[in-house]
């Protein structure tokens, strides 16, 4: 029964990839609608747009914008050199501004789903696009994306930066200056430095380093005070962030805290869940480096970072669209573990579970015990995280092959090759 479920499920993607053009117009023309009918409140756009002007009168980091409990302030949590770049947005009006991030968002998404396919590397028959317009079109309606669209958020822009420069480019200078530009933009972006080590990409990875360090001296060298005060002090303040605890936050360590509180026990076992996660992530490196598998490579790097962040709001979870392409698609995308991930992601984020806690969790009263019944659903991502790690480090059955040997590459160059 499970097989003829599966093969008719297979009839129906083989279908729409062949309509995907024609699926992500739809796709695109009923986002429109939604928000023109429904339009949301961006304020993380607003932060952006707002905090930025204050990087050269030096307040950036003493900006807030009042919001309604339970996050009544919302602080600028970046590093200065991210308050430079975003300077642009101040000068335009607040309609064409959210209208263009909108715009600039979506094209992000495509672009990731189609870096994303270009990473599984060449497959028998092509359909390379048709597959990649078709998890666009999927992908707008994920809740960490739609989250991060209506919040306004720079994710999806940041995602693009990196997976178009672990993509595209055949030399290290761009490869690894995609991630360094991301991290020095927003910090959790750094995580895929672990990728370029993993791929045995050392040039790239130095260049990722050089990058960012000349995006943070610049800023140190425009404005010395405010970047002496964030690299001092507040960037390990996860408190100016948002409550660690809130189901809000995905992270192992909001998923520990909401179940066990935050007392030593709790962090010893923190501990102990991060140690196990870790140990995870190198037996699904070693697995997927000896296949060449880029793909899966890059999706244990980044849903690793997700879940030792000490926070990982929801819409941070982005990652989980090339998880789910590589789920369906990757080397190993027969196995039962695959399926299985690949059938929670899909219910999880199209069902928009976490929006559903966060709304009862508001209606929560502080302080006191958080309720179990809230506390073991609100690790959805984490487990979907967990069951995909474990899914890229099985080992390949005798069918399964390589899907990038590395004379085929196309974005390396003979010196920089996984398994070099």
């Amino acid at each position: 029964m499970v097989q003829g479920i599966w093969a008719r499920s297979r009839g129906i993607g083989q279908w729409l990839t062949g309509h995907a053009g024609w699926c992500l117009a739809v796709s695109l023309a009923v986002h429109v609608v939604a928000v023109v009918t429904h339009p949301t409140h961006p304020l993380d756009l607003r932060v952006y747009r707002e905090a930025a002007p204050h990087v050269l009168s030096g307040g950036l980091y003493d900006y807030a914008l009042r919001t309604t409990p339970p996050i009544p302030r919302l602080p600028f949590t970046y590093p200065p050199f991210a308050a430079l770049v975003f300077l642009p947005l101040a000068r335009l009006p607040w309609g064409a501004l959210v209208a263009l991030w909108q715009s600039l968002s979506v094209a992000a998404l495509v672009v990731v789903a189609v870096c994303a396919v270009r990473l599984l590397g060449p497959r028998p028959g092509g359909g390379v696009r048709q597959r990649a317009l078709l998890w666009a079109a999927a992908g707008l309606w994920l809740e960490p994306v739609r989250h991060t669209l209506d919040q306004g958020q720079v994710n999806l822009l940041l995602g693009a930066v990196v997976l178009w420069g672990l993509a595209v480019p055949r030399a290290a200078p761009g490869r690894g200056a995609g991630v360094g530009l991301a991290a020095a933009v927003k910090l959790t972006p750094a995580v895929g430095g672990l990728y370029l080590l993993a791929t045995r990409q050392w040039r790239a990875a130095a260049w990722a380093v050089a990058t960012a360090a000349l995006a943070t001296a610049l800023a140190w060298g425009v404005v010395p005070r405010e970047s002496a005060r964030y690299w001092s002090t507040l960037v390990t303040d996860t408190g100016r962030v948002g409550p660690v605890w809130s189901v809000r936050n995905q992270s192992l360590r909001g998923a520990v805290a909401r179940l066990l509180g935050q007392d030593i026990t709790a962090a010893v076992v923190l501990w102990c869940v991060l140690a196990l996660v870790t140990v995870a992530l190198v037996c699904a490196l070693r697995s997927a480096v000896r296949r060449h598998d880029l793909l899966g490579v890059l999706v244990a790097v980044e849903l690793y970072g997700l879940l030792v962040s000490p926070v990982s709001w929801s819409h941070h979870w982005i990652w989980c669209l090339p998880a789910m392409i590589w789920l369906a698609h990757g080397p190993l995308r027969g196995r039962l573990l695959s399926r299985v991930a690949l059938a929670l992601w899909a219910v999880v984020t199209v069902a928009r579970v976490v929006p559903y806690l966060i709304g009862a969790e508001d209606h929560l009263v502080h302080p006191g015990a958080y309720p179990a019944l809230l506390a073991w659903p609100g690790c959805v991502y984490a487990g979907c995280a967990m069951l995909t790690l474990a899914a890229v480090a099985l080992r390949p059955a005798g069918r399964d092959r390589p899907v990038l040997a590395p004379d085929s590459a196309p974005e390396r160059d003979r010196s920089d090759l996984v398994g070099g």
